[in-house]
Order: structure tokens, then sequence, then C-alpha cells
């Protein structure tokens, strides 16, 4: 989220300092209230406390990233599954002037952001360190849920999100940089990755767009982004969401985790959770690791363009040892299973060999 030739340190100070000043553009925001960092990656997000037990969650976009109406469509959509009762979605609060999308600036950056107050949301994520599969199961019939829901949602005109397919990830101008300058991407790991980037494109054009396949998805739908009470699920952070195919929100759902010798199991439950709601082909199914691959090429990309940022910068070690590591048994297991088509012979689950690397 770095803006050109500024640190990280001091890009967070002079948003830290537009969060605050920012605060009495919301009349739902308490006289005296307080915003504090809590999360930076894409965008800087804020919680918002103030008197009376007042919490928010403020969110300040990344430059250049969303265009204004690009967001609109998002708080579109958010509305819209929140109406129809397929899952709960975050509300969020209308500025004093009416519009939920302000503009913010601070005294050393040159452009202004654009910011978005949400509602706070109660609950916590599933626990990752024990058994992923009720969770993923959960996942994947809301996943279901919201796919079945955009099929037949009349979406505003001139609608405006980003795009997660073969070109945003492998192409020129791709949305999260050129995975060849991530950290380590060197000698065998690149030849493998090239490769591995090959067949993943060659794949997709098989697999095709058609509607029922490629639409509006949520495309960082991970269990971080569940949170559970009493009260029922949420689901949170559709920051990326945008237009892509149906799979790769199974692929984002396990994003970090690829090598996980739970995979397996994770991937069963969330089918059958899918298949709890819609229907999906045997032929589908069998194209799930294909989405995975692809997810993976993003967050290596994603890692060196992003590299500043704390996450990133932690997870850099080894992952792309560990993509080339995935993507050679990836390979391997195609070229197996070369003699049948995806929509008649299964290919078998994405599995790791050796110990977990991210």
């Amino acid at each position: 989220m770095s803006t050109p030739d500024m640190p990280l340190a001091e890009l967070l100070r002079h948003l830290g300092e537009m969060a605050q000043a920012a605060l009495p553009l919301w009349d739902a925001v308490p006289e005296g209230a307080t915003a504090r960092l809590f999360n930076v990656a894409e965008n800087a997000t804020y919680l918002v406390e103030g008197a009376g037990g007042f919490r928010a969650v403020l969110r300040i976009h990344r430059e250049n990233y969303h265009s204004r109406r690009a967001i609109e469509c998002e708080l579109a959509w958010l509305e819209a599954l929140g109406a129809s009762g397929v899952v709960t979605t975050p509300g969020f609060y209308p500025g004093r002037n009416g519009d939920p999308i302000q503009t913010g600036r601070a005294e050393g950056l040159d452009a202004p952001r654009h910011m978005v107050l949400f509602h706070f949301v109660e609950g916590t994520a599933p626990d990752e360190r024990g058994d992923l599969t009720p969770g993923f199961e959960e996942l994947g019939a809301i996943a279901a849920r919201c796919h079945a829901h955009v099929l037949h949602w009349e979406k505003p005109a001139r609608f405006e999100r980003l795009t997660w397919d073969a070109e945003a990830v492998f192409g020129p101008r791709a949305t999260w940089g050129d995975w060849r300058d991530a950290p380590e991407v060197t000698g065998e790991i690149r030849e493998v990755l090239e490769r591995v980037e090959q067949r993943v494109r060659a794949r997709l054009d098989a697999f095709g767009r058609p509607p029922d396949r490629f639409n509006l998805i949520h495309a960082d739908m991970r269990l971080a982004n569940l949170l559970v009470d009493e009260g029922g699920t949420r689901l949170i952070d559709f920051d990326d969401c945008g237009w892509g195919w149906f799979l790769y929100d199974f692929a984002a759902a396990i994003s970090f985790i690829e090598d996980d010798p739970r995979i397996p199991a994770i991937k069963a439950a969330w089918v059958r959770g899918y298949r709890s709601v819609r229907d999906l082909s045997p032929g589908e199914e069998a194209e799930i690791d294909t989405f995975v691959m692809l997810r993976r090429m993003a967050l290596l990309a994603w890692i060196g363009s992003h590299i500043e940022a704390p996450e990133p910068r932690k997870l850099a070690p080894g992952f792309a040892a560990t993509t080339a590591r995935l993507g050679r048994a990836w390979l391997d297991r195609l070229g197996e299973e070369a003699q049948g088509p995806s929509e008649t012979r299964p290919s078998r689950p994405l599995r790791a060999s050796g110990e977990r690397h991210r």
C-alpha cells in the first residue's frame, strides 16, 4: 500500500493523522473519539472508539487501488447480500453529507484518500489451530449462497470492480505486480514457476468463463474474514471482491496455508458445504487445484509488491521455494493424468510433502 518513495513508517504517520482528523465527518462518531491502527495491507484500517462504548472500523483506501465508483459497487453488493439474507455483512455509516464514501487529506500526502466507516462487527474468527473442517464446510455453503445470489442480482449500472483472472495475475499490468520480482525467485524456482504459469493459463482457457463459473466473487473468503458469535456468522472485508471464477473463492480461503497437511480434509469439507447449496460438477471439483496455484502465484506477487508492510515481510522467507514445491507436485500430478479431460477424470487433491512452510 506504500506511496512511491515514501517509507511505510512515514506513510502510516500521515495516514494516522488523516484518520484522526476525519472522524468529525461522521455524525455517528462521538466527540473525542480516537482512531487506532490495527491492520495495514492493501488499506490502512483503524479501530475507532468513543464515549458510550462506541466502536467502528475506519478503512482508508490505498491510493490508486479502487476508484470511487468501484467502492460504491462494493457497498452495493454488501447491502444486497445483507438485505436478501444470503449472509450477514457489516453495515456502514453515511457521512454528515449523506455519502458513505468520504475524502481524507493529510499534510505530507499529495493525493486525497477514499474512506469508509463500517459498523463494528462482534464475534471472533474460527480458531485455525484445530479442526478446520466445520468452519470450511460453513465457508463452502456461504460461498455457494453468494455465488447463487450474483447470478440473479441485477447489478448497478456501470458496475466496476477488479478482475481476478490470468491477466490480473500474470499479465504485463498484473494487479499485484510480477511474481518474478518477489523475494527469492531465482534459478530453479523461477524455472518451475514459469512452467506453472503456462499450465495454469492453458487450463483456465480450457475451463472457460461462462457466467455460472465466472462472475462476482468475494475473492478473500478466508476464515479470518468470518466472525462468529451467539448471534450467528458474519462475512467481512469485501475490499477485493470482483470478477473471477467461483472456485477462486476456495483458493483464497486457503491463502498462505496451501501446504498444510489438513488441506485435503479442508477441501472436502468446503466442497461438501458448497454442494449443500449449489451444484458443483466433478469436472469443476477436479479443477480446484488449478485455482489454488493461480492464487498462490498471485500471493507471491503480492509479497513482492508489498514487501514494506509487516505481513508480507514476515511471509517472504521460503514462500517462493514452497510455491515452487507445490507447483512441481501439481505439474507432476497433471502429467500422470494427462490421458483424460478434467470433466471426466477428477484430479487427486493438492497435498504437501515434508515439513510445512508458508
